[in-house]
């Protein structure tokens, strides 16, 4: 396990709070992050149906899995082995039989089938046919929309989580510069992702790294000018501006980082809009403490780029943390124009400024998380645009 029993048995109870604030007697969990995070089960088995089901007045939670996964429900939990049921390997992806049957049997048996039931409605890993198939199966049960319940208690990390997240950001500065110095004329995408999977998994001599999840993000020349691509066989050509988005992941736990180089001087374009972003970017930083809003950290960023003219209208960032692919973020709270959320101190966030114009574009950004006074970031390498040209420029 990767926390004390006593760390799981506080979450417990945190999200019990938030139960019963909602009117929730029984929480069926399918988003693999928040099962983790309530009971440390960690496999690489969220593509088939799998459940933890935390019941009002139980000590423990129960979880519902795969045959062949539940040893690694028994290895890697705090639960009692009797609370690890497993499901015959006939239910999966079969077309006459479903998991959420045998989970609404499971439900029916123990009792708990008249009850109010709350299920993640808006999640990867939860289906329309599961929520059928749970109310065919249970009939006299009331169902509640229990999205984001357990993601809301964990945007507040343990000092412990902070630590794990600092060992991510020890990764992920490892992994950029080892993305950025192989990064030059000739060299393949490819090579680049490649190099940059083995920095995230290696890790240091002292703790290894996990799988991100979301793999990096290596946007090159005119594909600059949008942020999700990933990388292919190409090989760089001079004049190239390159972004790369990546984390580093430790016991689960992530550190974003997004960096951006050119491969010889930059055009005039890119040199003056990586100045606007990470002016900006330093002046959110600068202002980031307890006690504000969300929405106050995207105001400064507003007022910061306006006099450049350029507007963002993607939101400029967001709560992340612990999670499994095909996200880090934890769905939550979002630094944009609206979001009212309070920060709290050890809350933890990328803020990622990035500016995608029709032919380039440029990304600086940065994990923190809010202290008792302002805030820290999570790695410390330079905001600048990186620039290529036989050896990287040092500023």
């Amino acid at each position: 396990m990767s926390f004390g029993t006593a760390e799981y048995k506080e979450r417990i109870r945190k999200t019990k709070e938030r139960m019963a604030s909602k009117g929730i007697e029984v929480l069926l969990i399918t988003d693999p992050a928040n099962m983790n995070y309530l009971s440390g089960y960690d496999g690489w088995s969220f593509y088939v149906h799998q459940m933890l089901v935390i019941i009002s007045d139980e000590d423990q939670p129960i979880w519902i899995g795969r045959g062949q996964d539940a040893n690694g429900a028994k290895v890697t939990t705090w639960l009692y082995h009797e609370n690890i049921i497993p499901y015959p390997d006939d239910y999966v992806q079969s077309d006459t039989k479903h998991p959420m049957d045998f989970v609404a049997d499971i439900v029916k048996q123990i009792g708990q089938d008249k009850r109010s039931i709350g299920v993640e409605m808006e999640n990867y890993y939860f289906t329309a046919k599961c929520y059928e198939q749970l109310k065919k199966g249970l009939p006299n049960a009331s169902f509640q929309d229990a999205t984001l319940l357990v993601n809301w208690v964990r945007n507040v990390k343990s000092n412990l989580e902070i630590e794990y997240m600092k060992r991510a950001a020890i990764i992920v500065e490892k992994a950029m510069m080892d993305g950025i110095g192989l990064i030059n004329e000739g060299v393949r995408e490819c090579d680049v992702a490649a190099k940059i999977f083995h920095s995230q998994i290696t890790g240091t001599e002292e703790f290894g790294g996990d799988y991100p999840a979301i793999m990096p993000l290596l946007p090159s020349g005119e594909k600059t000018s949008t942020p999700h691509l990933t990388w292919t066989d190409e090989r760089y050509k001079r004049g190239d501006t390159v972004i790369l988005e990546l984390a580093g992941c430790y016991k689960r736990y992530h550190s974003p980082l997004a960096r951006t180089v050119n491969i010889g001087q930059p055009s005039e374009k890119v040199k003056a809009l990586s100045e606007v972003v990470v002016e900006g970017l330093n002046t959110c930083l600068d202002m980031i403490k307890p006690g504000i809003a969300c929405e106050e950290i995207e105001e400064t960023w507003r007022k910061s780029i306006k006099k450049s003219g350029i507007i963002k209208e993607s939101r400029l960032g967001y709560a992340m943390g612990l999670n499994y692919p095909p996200d880090w973020g934890e769905h939550t709270a979002s630094i944009r124009k609206g979001d009212k959320t309070i920060l709290q101190p050890n809350m933890t966030f990328h803020l990622i400024p990035g500016i995608w114009l029709d032919q380039y574009g440029f990304e600086a950004s940065e994990s923190f998380r809010v202290t008792e006074t302002g805030c820290e970031t999570f790695a410390s390498l330079p905001r600048h645009l990186f620039i290529k040209d036989g050896v990287l420029t040092k500023n």
